[in-house]
């Protein structure tokens, strides 16, 4: 092990701080090293293997998929793109769909429709995004430039133009903001690497208002909160409030590369042919992987399901703080989307977890955030919070 990681580290640029483990297969909601030693996941690829690893359905899809149709661009239709768009529009706001590989290029794809939204609309110097702070966006120039945290930016400078941030949260800063200068208002429904961070009730339906008054598009980066993720299918349905573009990934192709911008009618009539392409976006494997998700989220009742275990998982975090006052700052999720703040860094604690079997993640250096495959049973929860104490 200590010799294949030695050779990776010698031919890869060193651009990730990776727990020193070598992963070579998954079950469920297990993964095993090459020693053969198990653990549990709690972080599923950063909310990405929404139905674990190695999914019967899944595996069996893609590997059909693989041996009809594998790729040949969208200079030509496909059915297993038809399906997944279909699926999409009908179960969200939208529209239309665009078809990518990664969140960074779904927020790209929505920025870019902001711009030629607001020109089509005849606002031609409408071409500002209001973005929030603590927001993650993505590691392109125009995506790290949107993202609210300046260690993402730093070594990159100068950012590209055409962002302005304001504390997430505040609809008066917003508010401030917005003129006719305002393409958009880019915000993550709930804050996912800025710390998990839920905002108050209103403030979604206020950014629909101050957005419907000025006629700014109002973009949600669902990346993370989208497809099950909070226990609901889209993280805005908490607030019973719709978007103009929301942007999607992660879980979308259960651990294969996807992305999606959605949009309304409306909105998606700006772009026009030869205005906006990928090579890969949408082929017939990553489609037919998503076709799968999909169909096991909303025919299948892996959101209720997802929605059950976060209540279980939060509720045995919350019993953990009032065990821990001075070690565990505040508990705070939805759906299985959670996280605890902890007094002082995390990072101990997260090695202390691998030692024991178990992934998680730290984010914002002192924010413990369990991100489990939706497919994960009220067994491995106990098993997590049985540990944690003896960790804390």
């Amino acid at each position: 092990m200590s010799e294949l990681m030695a050779r990776l580290d010698k031919v890869v640029m060193q651009t990730y701080g990776r727990t020193p483990i070598m992963l070579v297969r998954g079950e469920g909601c297990r993964v095993y090293d090459e020693g053969g030693r198990e653990y549990l996941d709690f972080v599923a690829g950063i909310a990405v293997c929404a139905l674990g690893h190695a999914h019967p359905k899944l595996v069996a899809a893609v590997c059909e998929q693989m041996g009809r149709l594998t790729h040949v661009s969208n200079l030509y239709y496909t059915a297993p793109q038809v399906a997944v768009a279909e699926k999409l529009v009908d179960s969200s706001f939208a529209d239309r769909v665009f078809f990518c590989n990664s969140g960074a290029e779904a927020n790209e794809g929505a920025i870019k429709l902001a711009r030629a939204y607001a020109k089509k609309t005849g606002r031609p110097g409408a071409f500002w995004v209001i973005c929030m702070e603590r927001s993650f966006h993505g590691r392109t120039l125009a995506t790290l430039s949107a993202t609210g945290q300046d260690k993402i930016k730093k070594g990159f400078e100068p950012v590209v133009e055409g962002f302005m941030h304001a504390p997430f949260g505040d609809l008066d800063a917003v508010e401030v903001l917005l003129d006719e200068t305002i393409a958009a208002v880019l915000v993550e429904p709930i804050l996912g690497e800025g710390g998990v961070v839920i905002p108050a009730d209103d403030y979604l339906p206020g950014l629909r208002d101050l957005c419907d008054r000025t006629g700014a598009l109002l973009m949600f980066d669902e990346i993370q909160t989208g497809l099950g993720r909070t226990g609901r299918l889209w993280g805005h349905e908490h607030w019973s409030v719709f978007p103009d573009v929301m942007t999607l990934a992660k879980g979308l192709a259960g651990g294969l590369p996807m992305g999606a911008v959605l949009a309304t009618e409306k909105a998606a009539s700006a772009l026009g042919p030869g205005m906006h392409a990928t090579t890969f976006g949408a082929g017939p494997v990553v489609c037919a992987a998503a076709g799968v998700v999909l169909e096991e989220l909303i025919d299948h009742g892996l959101i209720e399901h997802a929605a059950r275990m976060g209540e279980t998982l939060r509720r045995g975090l919350e019993e953990l703080q009032s065990s821990f006052p001075r070690r565990i700052q505040e508990v705070r999720g939805k759906g299985l989307l959670c996280a605890v703040e902890l007094v002082g860094p995390g990072a101990g604690v997260v090695q202390a977890m691998v030692e024991r079997g178990f992934l998680v993640n730290c984010t914002q250096e002192n924010v413990l955030r369990f991100l489990p495959p939706l497919i994960v049973t009220e067994v491995e929860i106990e098993a997590l919070l049985g540990v944690l104490p003896e960790v804390l």
